[in-house]
């Protein structure tokens, strides 16, 4: 009999030695909120089989809010963010405890990182961070990073931890990334709707251009949905992080033979850190809008910015600040960092080098300062 063929993808995933692991809120609780620690420990299982096996792992960790709803008696996720706040400080704790008791039956010890998507868009918590991560590993422990929801404001309401574990994958260097939910697979459209689709394999960008995901999880203890798992996966392959996108119950599947869920390919060489933060994690604060033949000197040939190519700006920012690049149709194509203050730009765009001042002679975003962005 023939083997079946194992697409690169999930090759790599397999065989990663640094992984980094993403659980979401309805894969680790009961439906009336809390822990399930049935659930906990078979995540915790698969998890210490791989570090068993070699690799090192990091785990990103929902669960904090819905933790804390049932030992402060609340029956549903609340709305307000006082609250959410109130339950996220009591369910840190109780998540940390069952995490460090569960990893403790393999002798394996924890350490507990809170982080904000702020924590990786700001230059030098980033570099922080990855030191953190980086002595953790050496030691031979398990981090577990939990979005610090009893601070966090945006990251609360819009659920951000999908994005936060891609951005977490690229900082620790991982070699691959897993999203496990309460969804086994990427679908076409809803899976429980007639007619959607498994989709096994995304081997480009345009292999999920028509694939309509959801904004909230099943449960609705989540605050991610598939959405935001499809743009993390999609963030991560395009940074050179291979993705395997899993169903939570398959986590010992998923973390041994990587033989189930969706593999997303790596879609290029991956980015330094530095162009890594450029592109996708920085806080963007302006906007320049393109022409058709800057859009193709910065995206096909590499160029820097200049002012004629530029049709419009938007924002208030400074030289320096980290501003989004649009093509003629409105879509982002590119970040960089501007050269010029936002009030500078008005009289300048759309001027050729030669017809302006000498000292504005110069790129409004360098090649050396831009990243262009998959599409």
């Amino acid at each position: 009999m023939t083997a079946p063929v194992v697409s690169p993808a999930r090759s790599a995933v397999a065989s990663a030695n640094r992984i980094v692991v993403k659980v979401g809120s309805s894969s680790l609780t009961t439906a009336a909120g809390g822990l399930d620690p049935t659930r906990l420990d078979a995540l915790v299982d698969a998890v210490s089989a791989r570090v068993s096996s070699g690799s090192q792992v990091v785990l990103v960790s929902s669960g904090a809010i819905a933790a804390g709803l049932a030992p402060l008696g609340i029956s549903r996720r609340p709305r307000d963010l006082a609250t959410q706040q109130a339950a996220a400080s009591v369910g840190q704790l109780t998540l940390a405890h069952a995490y460090a008791n569960s990893f403790g039956r393999y002798s394996l010890t924890v350490g507990q990182v809170l982080l904000t998507a702020d924590d990786v868009v700001r230059r030098a918590h980033y570099r922080n961070a990855q030191r953190t991560f980086s002595r953790l590993l050496a030691l031979g422990a398990v981090p577990v990073v939990n979005e610090n929801d009893t601070v966090a404001t945006e990251e609360i309401r819009f659920g951000d931890n999908d994005r936060l574990a891609a951005l977490v994958a690229h900082l620790v260097g991982a070699d691959a990334l897993f999203l496990l939910s309460d969804v086994d697979a990427l679908y076409s459209g809803d899976p429980r709707q007639p007619g959607a689709t498994r989709i096994a394999e995304v081997a480009s960008a345009s292999d999920v251009d028509g694939v309509r995901a959801g904004s909230v999880g099943a449960s609705g203890l989540g605050t991610g949905g598939m959405a935001s798992k499809l743009a993390a996966a999609r963030l991560a392959s395009a940074a050179g992080i291979p993705v395997l996108l899993a169903g939570a119950s398959d986590a010992a599947q998923a973390l041994s033979t990587a033989d189930c869920g969706t593999a997303f390919a790596a879609g290029g060489s991956r980015l330094t850190a530095r162009r890594f933060w450029l592109g996708y994690a920085a806080d963007a604060t302006g906007r320049l809008h393109l022409d058709a033949g800057a859009v193709a000197a910065v995206m096909g040939r590499r160029r820097s910015l200049l002012a004629a190519g530029i049709t419009d700006v938007d924002g208030d920012f400074e030289a320096g600040d980290v501003v989004e690049l649009l093509d003629p149709s409105g879509a982002v194509v590119a970040r960089g960092v501007a050269g010029f203050d936002a009030t500078e730009l008005p009289s300048l765009i759309g001027r050729s080098s030669q017809h302006l001042p000498e000292d504005q002679r110069r790129e409004v975003v360098h090649a050396d300062d831009l990243v262009p962005l998959a599409r």
